[in-house]
């Protein structure tokens, strides 16, 4: 999972700066890069904090930010919406091997994460009915 994360982070950022506004870009546009960069940093806060604290909140974490990522990817892929408010239009019908690295990853981590958060849960409640029981 911080695997696919990490490819999730580092397509993101190489790819961030050709996402820059152009000059006619509306200034009630979020910028292109700005997303970008926030998506590589939040898919690296997820990989670390899954990697630290193996817990259902950080699965959690790291469920919303791939499985997000991943359905902009295919969302924006198949459907131009044009401009959506503040999120500028992110239509991309080509498929090169960058997305793929990044969607694959993401991929991973979402179903990692689902996966992850069920099963963290019966760990911690397992460890500790254990622990109890050898107190007593």
């Amino acid at each position: 999972m911080a695997a696919g994360l990490a490819a999730d982070a580092i397509v993101h950022w190489r790819f961030a700066p050709d996402m820059a506004p152009g000059p006619n870009t509306p200034d009630n546009v979020i910028p292109g890069d700005d997303l970008f960069y926030g998506q590589a940093i939040a898919a690296a806060v997820a990989a670390v904090l899954v990697l630290l604290w193996a817990r259902r909140w950080t699965y959690a974490i790291a469920f919303v930010v791939a499985a997000s990522a991943a359905g902009a990817v295919l969302l924006y892929y198949f459907v131009d919406f044009g401009q959506l408010g503040p999120i500028p239009r992110m239509y991309d019908p080509q498929w090169y091997g960058d997305k793929t690295i990044s969607f694959a990853g993401e991929a991973v981590a979402t179903v990692a994460a689902l996966i992850g958060f069920f099963t963290a849960g019966r760990r911690e409640r397992g460890e500790s009915r254990s622990g109890a029981a050898s107190v007593g």
